[in-house]
């Protein structure tokens, strides 16, 4: 019973068998033939002309730009706290890492302990802005001094060998153009100066003649003066040139000077726009950043190549002028 059972079992594996190799169409009996893969043909690359060798080259050296040089402490002294002196004394401060300022119309001290103290101090050039200040530093200071703002130096003697200064009246060619530009049909003016400013005045000239104006110019020696040379020309003009010479321009020679200038209906270009308040037509003034700016470049010289390789006097940069409404700050 046993082999029939185990026969039966075999017979039936068989059957299985035979059942799979009909479904899977015989494939394993008889394979399907695999295709050849074609021959691969390996063309030989074209042939590459060989680069010219490169030569090498300089790297262009870096440009070092040199630091500039620290500024050196500086002792700034004011006439008074009257802001044509403090305005320039607070860009000035601006413009340096240690600075230290005076005013001698300051009454808790003197101006002899002021120039004591500055001598004993650690600073190591004096900037003297107005006249008293100009004097004082001059006279007493053992450093190198520089001042501004001080129009008629040449009569205290503030150049010396250890001075120097900056301009207080404004480039004069920039103050005809600004003239010019608001007033086109400016062609006749007239001016009075004190004496000593022998540059000043071929300065002005040459400043006319490059703007097509036919300039009449006087050296006076007192107000009296002033006013009689003005009343001359005051026909032949039609603007009027005021520098700020108070040798020979006092109060009552400005006043009339104004009315006249009204009454005659001739424009009158002033250094200060203050000024206009009385009458006058158009300012042309100094800016006191370009004053800080110029002093700063002063000191900056001393320190670097001595006193003696600075101008007697620097010439500042831009103006302010004001014609009715209009502002314009020009950098000549």
């Amino acid at each position: 019973m046993q082999e029939f059972k185990g026969m039966a079992a075999r017979l039936y594996c068989c059957a299985i068998l035979i059942a799979s190799l009909n479904v899977s169409g015989c494939s394993l009996l008889y394979p399907e033939p695999v295709p050849e893969e074609p021959d691969v043909v390996v063309e030989p690359l074209p042939t590459v002309e060989p680069l010219p060798p490169v030569e090498p080259q300089e790297l262009p050296q870096a440009v070092v730009v040199p630091k500039p040089t620290p500024l050196p402490p500086i002792a700034i002294v004011l006439t008074s706290s009257q802001p044509a002196y403090a305005d320039v004394a607070r860009e000035l401060a601006g413009n340096f890492e240690h600075s230290e300022t005076y005013d001698l119309s300051d009454n808790a001290r003197s101006p002899v302990s002021v120039l004591h103290a500055i001598n004993d101090s650690n600073s190591q050039t004096v900037v003297a802005i107005g006249l008293r200040a100009a004097k004082s530093t001059v006279a007493m200071s053992h450093k190198p001094v520089v001042f501004s703002q001080v129009f008629n130096y040449q009569d205290h003697g503030l150049v010396t060998d250890n001075t120097r200064g900056v301009a207080t009246v404004v480039p004069l060619d920039a103050q005809l153009a600004a003239w010019k530009t608001f007033d086109p049909g400016l062609e006749k003016v007239g001016a009075v100066i004190g004496e000593g400013h022998e540059d000043m005045i071929s300065e002005a000239k040459l400043a006319a003649e490059r703007h097509g104006i036919a300039l009449s110019i006087h050296v006076t020696h007192s107000d009296q003066e002033t006013l009689y040379f003005f009343k001359r020309m005051m026909r032949d003009i039609d603007g009027f040139w005021l520098f700020p010479d108070n040798r020979v321009l006092s109060r009552r020679a400005l006043q009339q000077i104004m009315e006249d200038t009204q009454r005659h209906q001739i424009a009158v270009m002033v250094p200060s726009e203050s000024m206009l308040q009385i009458g006058a037509s158009i300012s042309a003034s100094s800016v006191a950043s370009d004053i800080a700016a110029t002093i700063t470049r002063v000191v900056r010289k001393i320190e670097a190549g001595g006193i003696a390789e600075v101008p007697a006097i620097t010439p500042l940069s831009e103006i302010r002028v004001k014609y009715k409404d209009t502002v314009q700050v020009v950098d000549r």
